[in-house]
């Protein structure tokens, strides 16, 4: 009998929640960035800077994520 928790592959629902990672903390990192400006009065200086931040933070977690599913 095959164990499935001893394959080292990601499957389509990992690499979906994959892509949600991403997706969503750039997106959050937009929305911060969006509400900060409209409170501060600011026109694109903290949505740059959130979607980086987003785009950063969205990165470090697709490698944490995929490092952990190759080592088992």
């Amino acid at each position: 009998m095959v164990d499935e928790l001893s394959d080292n592959s990601l499957r389509g629902r990992d690499l979906a929640g994959l892509g949600g990672l991403l997706a969503g903390s750039v997106i959050v990192g937009m929305v911060l960035g969006l509400l900060l400006d409209r409170s501060a009065g600011t026109s694109p200086a903290f949505t740059l800077v959130g979607i980086a931040l987003g785009i950063v933070c969205g990165g470090v977690g697709f490698w944490l994520r995929v490092r952990a599913a190759l080592r088992g």
